[in-house]
């Protein structure tokens, strides 16, 4: 590795003892996304920057966006594809560097125009995946997602050319954000690492979103870890853990209850860094300044919680995660023609995910104890290994229940959890 770009940043404070921190922030304007990432430097916290963009560049409609441009309209996110580069160059200029390297995303099936933007003006960090941004987000076909992001890997990888390590981060542990249980966000991770790694880049991170659960989120990033370490031997990688991705709490002390423990798990499994959430999540489009203040609560959480990881074999979690990994990787050497064996036969089932190419017969739901489990396992190669509940039918009425979970366990007063997960001042 050179050292350089994001990956070595995120494992240099990691290796200081520090979590690096960082927002979900997207704004059209050149100006406020410059304020943006400023602020963001500046916070008192170890962090990374991050350019967001809208949902027409996200779905392929560059021009639409352009013309919001052109207009002056405002946008959902940054349109980096319709900015002139020297724009963004502006927008990048004297804050972007070694010491504070920036990421972007999106949440494109087919992001070749926005990689050839980013690294048209130095960047080189993103994050997405083959079926992470496919599946959930809409009806463009696996297969040709399959192609578009071998092809984007590729293109990314010629950034090492210049001296830069290009990075990606997979969104495989976030699929549908929700309801899904940990063992198939640990493998759909690893597996488009994999996939990251066979078309190119050596630097990666993967992901994994905060569920229901502490000691079963715990269990995941244990088994994603040791997972990587298994399968990736000769990549420089690093762990990501996102605050919740569902139903977020409405009030400030819930929100902060749920940021605040997505610090710990961050922290405790060994993971590098953290993606945060507001406490205006639930309403609306955070402000500059809610993201800071999120960003520095969830350090301060850091900074106090010890690290604590567990034993990434000896659990449920890790026994379905490798099944499932290993039953894909057996249907073919080449990993874009095995995931796409994998869904066509059912090997791997998103619950509750309405894509054409997901076979649609996985359920899971919210057991006593607040962990997710499978109701039904549909044709996923883990009979005898996975705990299932094929009573534990699931009603439209309990399924609505089960997404709004977090919020309300979270929402409820609890003095003793409060006071754990409060920021230290408003």
């Amino acid at each position: 590795m050179t050292g350089v770009g994001f990956g070595a940043f995120v494992r240099r404070a990691h290796d200081a003892g520090r979590l690096v921190v960082q927002p979900r922030m997207g704004m059209s304007s050149p100006e406020l996304m410059r304020a943006g990432l400023l602020a963001t430097r500046n916070a008192a916290a170890t962090t990374v920057g991050t350019i967001t963009l809208d949902s027409y560049t996200r779905v392929g409609d560059l021009e639409s966006a352009k013309l919001a441009v052109l207009e002056g309209v405002a946008l959902n996110g940054y349109p980096i594809v319709s900015h002139e580069a020297a724009t963004t160059l502006n927008v990048l200029d004297g804050i972007h560097g070694p010491g504070f390297p920036v990421q972007v995303r999106h949440g494109s099936a087919a992001p070749q125009d926005i990689f050839r933007a980013l690294t048209a003006v130095g960047l080189d960090a993103s994050e997405g995946g083959p079926v992470s941004y496919c599946l959930p987000y809409g009806r463009v076909p696996l297969r040709d997602s399959v192609a578009h992001w071998a092809a984007s890997c590729e293109l990314l990888a010629t950034v090492r050319e210049s001296g830069a390590e290009p990075h990606l981060e997979t969104f495989g542990g976030c699929v549908l954000g929700q309801l899904c249980p940990p063992s198939l966000l640990v493998a759909v991770s690893l597996l488009e690492a994999l996939f990251f790694r066979r078309h190119g880049i050596r630097s990666i991170s993967v992901s994994y979103a905060q569920q229901t659960e502490p000691r079963q989120d715990a269990e995941a990033v244990a088994a994603l870890r040791t997972l990587c370490a298994r399968f990736l031997p000769d990549t420089e990688w690093h762990v990501v853990v996102y605050a919740y991705m569902g139903l977020y709490p409405e009030t400030e002390q819930g929100a902060y209850r749920l940021l605040g423990k997505a610090a710990e798990l961050a922290v405790a499994s060994g993971s590098e860094r953290l993606i945060v959430k507001t406490v205006a999540e639930s309403r609306r489009i955070p402000t500059v300044a809610e993201n800071v203040g999120a960003l520095e609560y969830a350090a301060e959480v850091a900074a106090r919680t010890p690290r604590a990881p567990l034993d990434g074999t000896g659990t449920q979690t890790y026994a379905e995660a490798s099944a499932l990994v290993n039953a894909v990787l057996e249907l073919d050497d080449d990993l874009g023609a095995a995931l796409l064996a994998a869904f066509a036969e059912g090997r791997l089932d998103v619950p509750y995910c309405l894509h054409p190419d997901n076979a649609g017969f996985s359920r899971s739901y919210i057991d006593v104890d607040g962990r997710l489990a499978w109701a039904d396992i549909g044709k996923m190669p883990l009979n005898g290994i996975a705990d299932v509940r094929p009573t534990q039918a699931v009603t439209s009425a309990e399924l609505l229940e089960s997404l709004s979970y977090v919020r309300r366990s979270h929402d409820r007063h609890d003095p003793g959890d409060t006071r754990a997960h409060e920021p230290a001042s408003p």
